[in-house]
């Protein structure tokens, strides 16, 4: 008989009861709040990131716009915490700029990384092309975020602890509940009109069809290479911004790193955005506590393949308007 894991999942749950009961100011987190605020509001009211981020005239203005949409959360969260907190000797740290700087800059020059795309081009043709584009452009970044990743682990942190965030879990049961959970908010969220223009991302393979009908590997393909790339933003940013922050500023870097994983939605559905701060968030706690990532990555994989079945799901009942 299948166990839920009780004992796994009440750990998680103090994990998380002591970081805001002992970590948490209540008046830092409304000003992180509301600078969020402010900035998804310019986001989506604004096109933020449409217009002006990724609106430059080149590769290079592009990349320095989304260098600063990253870093302006993700620093602004760590300098409101000198206004609430007495404990903020790790601005002494040298290794602590050098993260804050770096770490944008690496994320921003993975969003805009393109140069395997004419390759692809070039060993595929016709409709197809646009799926291996895909499928590159996700399995390409991974490498492009990890290879950085771990020269800095190399350099500062191997003796301290293995690669960030690969310890392995006691048990993945909590997690597994945790992604259980989720099932009723992404039902939900498929019966609205913003999730199902974004979902499910295999939607754009429908151009690729011929009379027969796209094979079902291709779609696996589609699918497969998407949940890839999740593995470098867990090790990202529960992994390195977690880890590799935890013995210089201890658990104040976990919102800071949220506040930064919240800017890398603006894309997406606000909902989504909102949402990601919150999820970045107990995902940051789980990683600090266990120093591992497998937890966060199985939900990360298990609600992202949720909201492509949704997104399925959602546009066989409901035809959201352009």
């Amino acid at each position: 008989m299948f166990k839920f894991g009780t004992k796994q999942l009440n750990q998680v749950i103090k994990y998380i009861k002591d970081f805001y009961e002992r970590e948490v100011n209540l008046a830092y987190l409304l000003l992180v709040l509301f600078m969020l605020g402010v900035l998804i509001y310019f986001n989506y009211w604004h096109g933020l990131e449409k217009k002006y981020v990724a609106g430059g005239k080149s590769k290079l203005s592009n990349m320095v716009g989304y260098y600063f949409l990253y870093l302006i959360p993700f620093a602004g969260a760590f300098f409101l915490q000198l206004l609430f907190y007495k404990d903020c000797s790790y601005y002494k740290n040298p290794w602590f700029w050098a993260i804050l700087f770096l770490a944008p800059a690496l994320f921003a020059f993975r969003a805009n990384f393109t140069f395997h795309q004419p390759l692809v081009r070039n060993l595929f043709s016709g409709p197809d092309v646009k799926l291996y584009l895909y499928c590159f452009n996700w399995v390409v970044r991974v490498f492009v975020l990890l290879i950085p990743v771990i020269i800095i682990w190399f350099w500062k942190d191997r003796g301290t602890q293995p690669v960030y965030g690969t310890r392995p879990l006691d048990s993945l049961k909590p997690y597994l509940i945790m992604i259980l959970i989720m099932i009723p908010v992404i039902a939900l969220a498929s019966t609205q009109a913003d999730f199902l223009r974004t979902y499910p991302k295999a939607k754009i393979l429908t151009n690729l069809q011929t009379s027969g009908g796209l094979p079902l590997w291709k779609y696996l393909l589609f699918e497969l290479s998407y949940g890839f790339d999740f593995l470098s933003i867990e090790l990202f940013f529960r992994g390195f911004l977690i880890l590799s922050l935890a013995h210089i500023c201890g658990q104040h870097c976990i919102i800071p790193a949220a506040c930064f994983y919240c800017a890398i939605h603006f894309g997406k559905p606000m909902g989504e955005a909102i949402s990601s701060f919150f999820g970045g968030t107990l995902l940051g706690i789980i990683a600090f506590n266990t120093g591992s990532i497998w937890g966060g990555l199985w939900v990360h994989l298990g609600i992202a393949w949720l909201m492509e079945i949704g997104g399925f799901a959602g546009n066989l009942f409901f035809k959201p308007k352009n």
